[in-house]
C-alpha cells in the first residue's frame, strides 16, 4: 500500500505539491518556471466583458528517487475539467488513426475475445472505443459533455470522474474489464494512487491496462515546453511510470513510442507474472537512463528561455512594415505558448481553427486574440501563419499552401523560423 501524499492545502482548491506524487518524496528539484498561466480550456466568449481570470503557477519538478517530472501545483479539476470542456479527441485525424492501431495492436499481440470488457478512463467522444464497440463490449468513463456525444453515437458511457464509485456502476453492470485504456488522461488525475487501484479493481485476472501519455523523452528533446499545463500534472518517463505501477503490483510488459502529441508513449501493465516482458521495455528504459539526467533537464530550461526569446526577436523582425501574423490550430499547448511568450491581440491578429470546433468564438486564455475560423486564413491572405500545432508543421504546411495560403509559416519551435514554401 502506497504512504499517502502530504500536499498543502492553496486558494480556490489547489494543492501544493511538497512531496512527490507518486513516492511521496520531499526531494524535489525545480527544473523550469513557465510563470503563471491560466487554465489552458477555460476560453471567454468574443465580445463579452473582461472579468477576472485565474491563474496559477507552472512550476515543473523532478523528483530525485522515482525520477517523476510533476507540477508543483495540482489544480481543482472541476476548474480544468467543467461540463464544458471543449475538446474532442474524434476532431483529430491523427488520434483517430492513433486509436484505430491501437485496437490492431491489442489483437495482434493480446488477442480479446467477443465476450470481453473494453474500459476506456476519460473516454471523451468514444473515438477510441469505437474501435472496439461490435466485436467487444465496451464502456467509457468520462467527467464532461464529451460524454453525451459519446453516448449519442452508441458507445455506452458512464458521465462522472473515475472514482471508486464510478467503478463500482461499471462492475455492477458489465463485470470487470479484460482492457482498461487511459490515453492522454493517465497524467491528469489528481490521486495517482487511488486511480491504479480503482483499475486494479476493474482489470480482470488476466487484464491489460494500457495507458498513453506525453512522453517526458519526447518534451525534452524537441523542448515542448508548450505542453506543460495544469492539466498536465505528470511529465512520464518510462522509469517513473514503472515505479508506480510497481508499487501495486503491476507490471510493464510492453512499451512503444508513438507520434501523438508531438510524442508520447504507450505502456501495456498487466499483474505482475501474467505476462512476459518484452524487450521494448528495457531498450527504452535504457535510453533513459542515457538521456534523461539533470543535466539534460538543466539544458532543457537554459534552451525554453533561448527559445522564447528567439521567437520574440523573429516576431519582432517580420512586423516591421505591419506584416499580418494569424495563428494557425488552437490545441490546449497553443495557450502555454501564447502566455508564456506573451502575444497579445497586437501581435498576433487571431487564432484559426478548422470549422466544427468548439472553440470558435472565444478568445485563447489569458487574451483577448480570438478564435475564429480557418477560411479566413485563405480569404484574407496574412503575410504569415504563426503554426501553433507546429509538432506537425511538416503535415500542415503543404495542406495549407494547397489550400490556397500564399503568405510565409513561422515555425516557433524547436528553433524559431520562418518556412517560405512558395
Amino acid at each position: 500500500m502506497h504512504t499517502p501524499r502530504k500536499l498543502a492545502a492553496g486558494s480556490n482548491g489547489s494543492v501544493v505539491v511538497e512531496n512527490c506524487q507518486v513516492c511521496d518524496s520531499p526531494d524535489l528539484e525545480p527544473v523550469v518556471f513557465l510563470g503563471y498561466l491560466p487554465p489552458v480550456n477555460t476560453m471567454p466568449v468574443i465580445g463579452s466583458r473582461l472579468a477576472e481570470q485565474p491563474a496559477y503557477p507552472t512550476q515543473v519538478l523532478r523528483c530525485a528517487r522515482c525520477q517523476l517530472v510533476q507540477l508543483g501545483l495540482i489544480v481543482d479539476p472541476a476548474i480544468l475539467f467543467p461540463p464544458t470542456y471543449p475538446y474532442t479527441s474524434g476532431t483529430t485525424r491523427i488520434l483517430r488513426e492513433n486509436f484505430a492501431e491501437l485496437a490492431r495492436e491489442v489483437q495482434a499481440l493480446y488477442p480479446l475475445s467477443p465476450r470481453d470488457l473494453v474500459v476506456d478512463i476519460g473516454s471523451n467522444d468514444g473515438t477510441l472505443l469505437s474501435n472496439f464497440a461490435g466485436a467487444h463490449r465496451v464502456c467509457g468513463v468520462e467527467p464532461t459533455n464529451a460524454g453525451k456525444l459519446a453516448n449519442e453515437r452508441g458507445v455506452e458511457t458512464l458521465i462522472a470522474f473515475f472514482t471508486r464509485a464510478a467503478v463500482d456502476r461499471v462492475l455492477a453492470k458489465h463485470g470487470r474489464a479484460r482492457l482498461v485504456t487511459a490515453t492522454n488522461v493517465f497524467a491528469h488525475m489528481e490521486d495517482i494512487h487511488a486511480i491504479v487501484e480503482g483499475i486494479l479493481a476493474l482489470l480482470a485476472e488476466d487484464g491489460l491496462f494500457i495507458s498513453e501519455s506525453h512522453y517526458l523523452l519526447s518534451l525534452v528533446e524537441t523542448l515542448q515546453y508548450d505542453t506543460i499545463y495544469h492539466e498536465h500534472l505528470r511529465h512520464y518517463s518510462l522509469t517513473s511510470l514503472r515505479y508506480l505501477l510497481e508499487m501495486h503490483g503491476l507490471e510493464v510488459v510492453h512499451a512503444k513510442r508513438i507520434p501523438t502529441h508531438g510524442g508520447s508513449i504507450r505502456v501495456y501493465a498487466a499483474r505482475k507474472g501474467t505476462y512476459g516482458v518484452r524487450e521494448s521495455v528495457a531498450t527504452i528504459l535504457a535510453e533513459e537512463a542515457e538521456r534523461l539526467g539533470p543535466r539534460e533537464l538543466a539544458s532543457f530550461r537554459r534552451k525554453v528561455v533561448a527559445a522564447k526569446l528567439g521567437l520574440l526577436a523573429l516576431l519582432r523582425e517580420v512586423t516591421t512594415h505591419g506584416e499580418r501574423i494569424y495563428g494557425v490550430g488552437a490545441p490546449s499547448r497553443a495557450s502555454t505558448l501564447i502566455n508564456y511568450v506573451g502575444l497579445d491581440d497586437g501581435m498576433l491578429d487571431c487564432v484559426l481553427e478548422i470549422k466544427g470546433s468548439y472553440k470558435i468564438g472565444k478568445y485563447i486564455p489569458g487574451t483577448l486574440i480570438p478564435v475564429t475560423e480557418e477560411s479566413r486564413l485563405f480569404s484574407e491572405q496574412p503575410e504569415y501563419a504563426l503554426l501553433l500545432s507546429w509538432h506537425i508543421a511538416a503535415e500542415l504546411m503543404p495542406k495549407l499552401s494547397a489550400g490556397g495560403f500564399m503568405g510565409k509559416f513561422i515555425v516557433p519551435l524547436t528553433t524559431p523560423r520562418v518556412v517560405d514554401t512558395a
